[in-house]
């Protein structure tokens, strides 16, 4: 018993750093993220298109306030078709004629009313792509840290095994254990470093989906420092503040005054507009002559037209209100469902600090203990491990998930929250000799509190 002794006391002071809790999440903003946000604001191209479409709309409204282009007429008249009579015949003459339309009083305010509330749905739409990719930063970046936390986990249990086998190869040379204790050690080792493998593949993902938010080459590295525990925790929106960022919203409401003025217009339509011209008759060595005459268009198809287009425009009106009554009805559903689950992640990672973690780094020590002096199988320790490694990896998702939940009530958007996947901890379920394991098992709290469409993956059991 002296040698595995020894090393009985390095693994129960691994043990307990292994299971510290990471620190209360500091207020502070993480420079990190600041600067990827800059970056991906400062250069993305959807936004700087959607910025384009904007400023084109704003060149819209002053054209839709000016008078329609007036029009020059130039002619002749002439008695006969032998010579030119102007100069000798009176009623032989040179015309210059300049047309002005002008529609009837308050159609060009309508116009230009129309064009300016186009901006704002521009702006709603400029609005709706900034919200997305910030919200896209805020998720790649929450992802990175969670896969960052996992490869940190899996570093830990590598730790372990590596000290596990030692310990087994030990009393195997005493005559204390089994060659099969030696070869499970090693055969979990083996597996851990496919999983480790996934693991950085799904880093270097992660990170190629950053830069490419930001503009940069897919293999620029990301330096993080902090962890998924740091980020700062927002607090919950109400409906109505929701609704005062949501695009969707804005937009809606927009494209009802839009189509209120329109309306107005389609009303004014039904009246004449109207041009005045002047004109100038030179007629050679005669007295020249000038006129002046205005003219008015004649509404007389208005049954089958204006009225038509008013009752169009009606009818667009009703079915933009009902739009707004859906956004906002659909908005507050969202916003219901994310604070709810805000509130049941908060609960869970409150349950994983208090109770959870510490029973499972319990259980793995007692386990432990077991082992060492005899009285249980290596695979019971095996599975305490992976026990405690399950549990460490879905406090880890659950930190996750309330990031997603919280980005995604930030970003008021309409859809199923968009979930923050995270990479696979590995293989093994460790006690049973699995290579594989399907899903999270039905004790982990983290995957129950996502609920059915705004959950993520369920993480693969250790």
């Amino acid at each position: 018993m002296s040698r595995p002794s020894r090393l009985w006391p390095a693994l129960v002071l691994l043990a307990p750093g292994l299971a510290q809790v990471p620190p209360t999440e500091s207020p502070s903003a993480d420079p990190v993220l600041s600067a990827l946000l800059r970056e991906a604001l400062d250069s993305h191209p959807d936004l700087q298109k959607a910025a384009a479409a904007v400023r084109m709309d704003q060149e819209r409204v002053p054209q839709a306030g000016v008078l329609p282009d007036p029009s020059l007429s130039l002619g002749l008249q002439n008695d006969g078709f032998k010579r030119l009579e102007v100069g000798r015949m009176e009623t032989s003459f040179y015309s210059v004629a300049f047309t002005q339309p002008f529609p009837w009083p308050g159609k060009r305010g309508l116009r230009k009313e129309v064009a300016a509330i186009g901006v704002e749905v521009s702006e709603a739409a400029r609005s709706r792509v900034r919200l997305g990719l910030e919200a896209d930063v805020r998720r790649g970046y929450t992802n990175l840290l969670l896969i960052r936390g996992q490869k940190a986990l899996q570093a830990e249990q590598r730790t372990f095994l590596e000290q596990a086998e030692q310990l087994a190869r030990t009393r195997y040379e005493v005559g204390q254990g089994s060659q099969g204790d030696l070869l499970r050690a090693q055969l979990e080792r083996t597996r851990l470093q496919v999983a480790t493998w996934a693991l950085e593949a799904e880093e270097k993902s992660a990170v190629a989906g950053l830069n490419r938010l930001r503009q940069h080459e897919p293999a620029d590295s990301i330096d993080t420092s902090a962890s998924l525990a740091d980020l700062p925790e927002p607090d919950l929106l109400g409906p109505e503040a929701v609704e005062a960022i949501s695009p969707e919203l804005a937009g809606a409401r927009a494209t009802v005054r839009q189509t209120e003025r329109q309306l107005d217009l389609a009303k004014l339509d039904r009246r004449p507009d109207f041009a005045v011209t002047a004109g100038l008759m030179p007629r050679g060595s005669l007295d020249p002559m000038w006129q002046v005459g205005v003219s008015m268009s004649l509404p007389i198809y208005g049954r089958h037209k204006q009225q038509r287009a008013v009752a169009e425009h009606e009818h667009h009106r009703q079915g933009q209100g009902a739009e707004v009554d859906s956004v906002r009805s659909l908005l507050r559903q969202r916003t219901e469902e994310r604070s709810l689950q805000i509130q049941a992640l908060r609960r869970t990672r409150e349950l994983y600090r208090q109770g959870l973690l510490v029973q499972s780094e319990a259980s793995f020590k007692s386990a432990l203990a077991q082992y060492e002096a005899g009285r249980a199988p290596f695979l019971s320790t095996l599975d305490a491990l992976n026990g405690w490694v399950s549990d460490q990896g879905a406090f880890l998702q659950t930190l996750a998930q309330l990031q997603a939940q919280h980005i995604a009530l930030r970003e008021a958007a309409l859809g199923a929250t968009a979930s923050v996947a995270g990479g696979s901890l590995g293989s093994a379920a460790m006690g049973s000799g699995a290579s594989a394991a399907p899903t999270t098992s039905a004790r982990t709290p983290g995957a129950a509190a996502g609920g059915a469409q705004d959950a993520g993956p369920a993480m693969t059991k250790m």
